[in-house]
């Protein structure tokens, strides 16, 4: 039977169900640390590139939460470029104004959004008591060069009016070739405003990075400031008596190493954010039931776990799985 033990919120409320929160992974704070360098040395652009769905666009959301608690006059957007048939400048900077809360922001002449999107920005930064602005273009490998003059445009513009933009283009790997493309052209004036920096994100790639991530859910606290981890909400009773996540960094690794090898995929296990999270919300979950002083998850439920987590599925879908002659 099912020890009611008394919780400081109700569980339908809590992040684990709502999916609203974010853990960090060593790439995460690798990428934070770029954008605090990027500010600290006035560096007003950078690339972050890695493969598909290893959670980049979860990252800019991690990144953009932690600025706003360690910098808070520092506004910060997040513009996802869409998939566009043919680049037209329209689009371009309704897409911009959509990122920056206007509230119409297909209306008016291009010459007009433009002019829409620097005051929108300006507004935002007074109000927030700084001239530093912080923007994040998801998939920006979607750009073209239009696009990234039109972007560079904004820069000088909002430049004028003494407010310094940061652009950090997060996306596939072709945003290399993009930057190599522009270099070989001559366009040093994109490279040198937008594209400086360079970061290669990743994600979970060995046994001490798992424990990195799952000493999140042992040490993240929901209510914040209470004593409420993400394990001990559905462990209690197994995390006083001493249970952490972390403890099984090991035979998380192990489960994904078995299910990558059985799923004959190509190359070395690189866990998405998205996938871990998912088997690790499987495990506290499941395990809520089964609670008890000495009650630690076995293997058999890890593995159950990242069957269930979509990593296999997901590398099928992106093709990349090794096929034996």
């Amino acid at each position: 039977m099912l020890l009611q033990v008394s919780r400081p919120v109700d569980p339908s409320l809590h992040p684990l169900v709502t999916g609203n929160y974010r853990i960090a992974t060593p790439a995460i704070e690798s990428f934070y640390e770029l954008v605090v360098s990027c500010l600290r040395y006035r560096v007003t652009g950078a690339l972050i590139y890695g493969a598909p769905r290893i959670g980049k666009t979860r990252s800019i959301e991690y990144v953009r939460l932690l600025l706003a608690r360690e910098y808070p006059k520092v506004t910060s957007y997040h513009a996802r470029c869409e998939h566009k048939p043919r680049h037209a400048e329209g689009p371009f900077f309704s897409n911009l104004l959509e990122a920056v809360g206007d509230h119409d922001p297909n209306a008016g002449t291009n010459p007009a959004k433009r002019m829409r999107l620097s005051l929108r920005i300006r507004e935002a930064a007074a109000r927030a008591g700084s001239g530093t602005v912080l923007l994040f273009c998801d998939e920006a490998q979607r750009y073209n060069e239009n696009e990234y003059e039109w972007l560079r445009d904004v820069h000088d513009a909002l430049d004028r009016q003494q407010i310094k933009l940061f652009t950090f283009l997060v996306g596939q790997q072709e945003l290399l070739s993009q930057k190599s493309a522009l270099q070989i052209a001559g366009k040093t004036q994109i490279v040198a405003r937008l594209m400086v920096e360079e970061l290669a994100f990743h994600g979970i790639r060995n046994a001490e990075d798992v424990a990195t991530c799952l000493n999140g859910y042992d040490q993240t606290a929901y209510p914040e400031g209470t004593q409420w981890s993400f394990t001990r909400f559905y462990l209690p009773q197994s995390f006083e008596a001493g249970y952490r996540l972390v403890d099984d960094a090991a035979l998380l690794w192990d489960a994904f190493e078995a299910a990558h090898h059985k799923a004959t995929l190509a190359g070395r296990l690189e866990i998405p954010m998205e996938s871990f999270a998912r088997a690790v919300e499987i495990v506290l979950k499941d395990s809520e039931l089964r609670d008890a002083p000495g009650y630690c998850p076995d293997a058999s439920l890890w593995a159950h776990a990242v069957r269930h987590s979509g990593y296999v599925q997901s590398r099928h879908a992106t093709g990349r799985v090794l096929v034996h002659a």
